[in-house]
């Protein structure tokens, strides 16, 4: 695609993130493929299902009206003799209320909860007390890249997805550059981790995005002319650069 591509950093007040474990309850949703849902709150599609080698889950109150959409935790159970020591890493791609519960695994995710002889009988508890905190998104060999969602429609509608996000960031706004009138302007969350803009500017476009920053304070990530001129719904455009 040939982008240009240029990262601007403003470094605001910090945003502490705790090393300590957070104590909860969690519980799976199954799927016969063992994977995550088809669809989720988040609208990560089909990237949401297989995302992590399919450990994912959905959240209640981490789900932060979808600010908490992509974030990275651990999770480790609390039964003896039937957990592993290390529990697993699941990327948060939906929404999901349990009994009391912080996070509803994929069946995959569940599993690895346990250690080796022990996951039917895991699974027979259905729900079970953890731990869980927050931890950096690693995705080994995949730049950051923002998907124009499939419900797009060219050239009068654009809904954006960031996907592949590395670190502790979280997205709290998404702009879009207005040439016509030299100013970024906000586009909407409209659900999860899809924003969106009616009547988006012609040609390529230019987006920038303010994330938490992983060593506390925010900043402003951009990207010039990451999308083409003739964007395609359901494609990912390559950002050739990764968040630490």
């Amino acid at each position: 695609m040939g982008s240009y591509l240029v990262i601007l950093l403003l470094l605001l007040p910090a945003i502490s993130y705790s090393q300590d474990f957070t104590y909860s309850r969690a519980t799976y949703y199954g799927s016969p493929d063992c994977l995550g849902t088809p669809t989720g709150a988040c609208g990560f599609g089909e990237y949401g299902r297989t995302v992590n080698d399919a450990n994912v889950a959905g959240v209640s109150k981490l789900y932060k009206n979808g600010t908490g959409c992509g974030a990275c935790y651990q999770v480790r159970c609390k039964v003896a003799q039937l957990c592993s020591d290390d529990g697993v890493n699941v990327v948060v791609t939906d929404y999901g209320e349990g009994d009391r519960t912080d996070f509803i695994l994929s069946t995959r995710a569940y599993a690895r909860l346990a250690r080796a002889n022990a996951v039917a009988e895991l699974f027979a508890y259905g729900v079970v007390d953890m731990e869980f905190r927050r931890i950096p998104c690693r995705f080994s060999g995949y730049n950051l890249m923002f998907k124009v969602h499939e419900h797009s429609r060219f050239p009068e509608y654009l809904a954006i997805v960031i996907l592949y996000q590395n670190g502790l960031n979280d997205v709290l706004d998404l702009q879009i550059w207005l040439e016509y009138c030299k100013e970024w302007r906000s586009m909407r969350r409209s659900y999860g981790a899809v924003w969106d803009m009616a009547n988006p500017p012609k040609g390529s476009i230019s987006l920038r995005f303010q994330v938490s920053g992983n060593g506390g304070g925010l900043k402003w990530i951009e990207a010039t002319n990451i999308i083409p001129d003739y964007w395609k719904p359901g494609v990912a455009y390559d950002s050739q650069f990764q968040l630490n």
